[in-house]
């Protein structure tokens, strides 16, 4: 049983470190206001541009981005520079050129959201976000779908159950349990994913990769509280 002291400290955790890359000082005024309310999260730090970002700080959690910005820099570059940081990225955009959107989607962003969404709505994605978590919403799924450069990956019956059950969040040991198999088999199945998928040139190390490329590929639902 947690002692009061560690519940304590637990109440009053440090909010996670938000930065916004955005030329427009209305938009980031607006997203300061959505979030202020908001004790998870807290934006430290906003800049123009992914380098003039990085420049005034690399200690952040996650990184809102808008996809066109005033020095002409790509989604992919964007997206890549921050990852490179060890930084994830949710896409905040107008949605009105998919080409960008399908490109940061293919970066490996954790979301995209639009910026005419409701203020609770982009509260929760970014609040999401800032933990790692992907928020998959329909202009993600849509650019991911309408995306033909993502190559298919061929997998077993068995492999895509072992996926659907890991990635949706149980553990190794569970989707023993559930699948009828020893945990070593798991192990066994999961490494031959990951070594698949790396070999189609979409990677899948972590278990948040694992869950967006079971997205992708149709082996688990678009969960429907994005819709």
């Amino acid at each position: 049983m947690p002692s009061a002291g560690s519940a304590h400290a637990a109440v009053h955790a440090a909010p996670r470190r938000i930065g916004v890359v955005e030329d427009h000082r209305v938009t980031i005024a607006g997203l300061r206001q959505i979030l202020a309310e908001e004790p998870s999260v807290r934006i430290v730090a906003d800049a123009p541009s992914v380098p003039e970002l990085l420049a005034i700080t690399d200690d952040l959690d996650l990184v809102i981005l808008d996809l066109r910005l005033p020095d002409g820099s790509s989604p992919a570059t964007n997206v890549q520079q921050l990852r490179a940081a060890g930084i994830e990225t949710l896409v905040f955009t107008s949605g009105d050129e998919p080409y960008l959107v399908r490109s940061a989607a293919r970066a490996g962003v954790l979301g995209v959201v639009r910026k005419s969404e409701r203020d609770e709505f982009v509260a929760a994605a970014v609040r999401d976000a800032a933990q790692g978590k992907l928020v998959p919403t329909m202009d993600w799924a849509a650019a991911i779908d309408s995306d033909d450069k993502i190559a298919d990956v061929k997998l077993s019956p068995r492999q895509r159950e072992v996926l659907a059950l890991y990635a949706s969040g149980e553990s190794a040991t569970r989707v023993a349990e559930l699948a009828g198999v020893t945990e070593d088999t798991v192990n066994a199945y999961l490494g031959r994913i990951r070594q698949k998928y790396a070999e189609a040139g979409r990677p899948a190390r972590t278990k948040t990769e694992l869950y967006k490329r079971a997205l992708e590929d149709g082996w688990l639902p678009i969960p429907r509280r994005w819709r």
